[in-house]
């Protein structure tokens, strides 16, 4: 974590210095849309994360062990996977279940399997979005190679992890 924080903040800084070299770039527009963005997670971000708890206190671990964890094997990578596709919400929602997840037993390349079905499938956005913008033809296309690639990322993290 202290790794991914230094990173963004070497790669803001950077933006920065190249920003102030040109004079189109006006840093208080840009302080302004980034105040834009990060408001509304000030307020989101603490909520999503303390009902994840409750979440993560009212299900039962030995649930997640069963049917998520490290022993589960590729069919906990299977359920994952779909787990993962129907998972609703952004990040705000995801990432708190995710380690609400992890704090519950669920194994690494499970919660690959279900970080990647969240991210490739995700059923809520292509309802939403995709299936009315692009149409059945390339979303059923999209969905036969992500519902390859999704359990293949949990596998490759089995093999490896």
């Amino acid at each position: 974590m202290l790794y991914a924080y230094l990173s963004v903040l070497a790669l803001t800084l950077a933006l920065g210095v190249l920003g102030h070299r040109h004079e189109h770039v006006r840093h208080r527009a840009v302080l302004q849309g980034a105040w834009q963005q990060l408001a509304p997670l000030l307020i989101r971000l603490p909520i999503a994360l303390i009902a994840a708890s409750f979440l993560g206190e009212l299900i039962p671990q030995a649930l997640f062990g069963r049917w998520l964890g490290e022993n589960s094997g590729f069919i906990g990578i299977l359920i994952a996977s779909v787990l993962g596709g129907v998972l609703p919400g952004g990040p705000v929602v995801a990432f708190p279940l995710i380690l609400v997840f992890e704090r519950a037993g669920v194994g690494v390349p499970q919660l690959i399997a279900l970080l990647t079905g969240w991210s490739c499938v995700a059923l809520h956005r292509t309802l939403a979005f995709e299936l009315p913008t692009l149409g059945w033809p390339f979303v059923w296309r999209r969905w036969l190679v992500s519902m390859i690639l999704v359990p293949m990322a949990g596998l490759i993290a089995l093999a490896w992890l």
